[in-house]
């Protein structure tokens, strides 16, 4: 019986776990190169103020069929999976910078551009930026690039909430995400979390100037 021929999915999974020790550490890297370069603004917080900084690594089926998806316009690559990898992928290694309130996160971003000159990519929804994103090489890899977002604390979370109960559901969950119902009502919250803190900071100045 003839031996079945791997898929190019196969050989991504497998590349993937080759590159995971990789991944890791430029995950950590970036992680400890934030939080350092950001130690003067966390020392000065006030009390209601918060910054929190954590890494993530993609996983691996998240991580090959991101770069499947990406590849669907591209017929060839079924017939020559060998010319393509995950170091393709901006996003394997990542830094989520979230900051509460909201002034404060052109702070950081100034001070981060300083540091990484990397190419920006920002996250848009509603002709508005929702994040600041950068992606490009660090001193962990030249190989895997690794990607920090900077994001309204509020914001960020409720994206956390939003991912895993949409984007990694059960099988006969994965329609809701692309309900027009649902898209709504994710505008109307992330217009609202944008309310609440743009009126916190607006109060928040009145009292300062009084």
């Amino acid at each position: 019986m003839a031996k079945a021929e791997r898929t190019i999915e196969d050989r991504l999974r497998e590349e993937y776990f080759d590159l995971l020790p990789v991944i890791r550490r430029v995950a950590q890297q970036l992680e400890a190169e934030i939080k350092y370069h950001l130690l003067t603004i966390s020392r000065g917080l006030s009390k209601y103020e918060r910054l929190v900084v954590t890494s993530r690594v993609k996983d691996c089926e998240s991580a090959v069929q991101k770069l499947v998806r990406g590849l669907e316009g591209a017929p060839a690559h079924r017939e020559h999976p060998e010319r393509y990898s995950l170091t393709f992928l901006k996003d394997l290694a990542g830094v989520r910078v979230l900051a509460f309130p909201r002034r404060r996160l052109i702070e950081i971003d100034s001070t981060l551009r300083k540091k990484f000159h990397w190419k920006p990519d920002p996250i848009v929804g509603d002709g508005e930026v929702l994040a600041f994103k950068y992606c490009g090489y660090g001193k962990a890899s030249q190989k895997i690039k690794g990607e920090y977002q900077i994001v309204s604390m509020l914001t960020g979370l409720f994206w956390e909430v939003e991912h895993s109960a949409m984007y990694k559901p059960d099988p006969e969950l994965r329609g809701v995400a692309r309900h027009l119902g649902m898209e709504q009502r994710r505008k109307e919250v992330l217009q609202a979390l944008k309310g609440f803190e743009e009126q916190f900071e607006t109060l928040l100045q009145e009292g300062e100037n009084v």
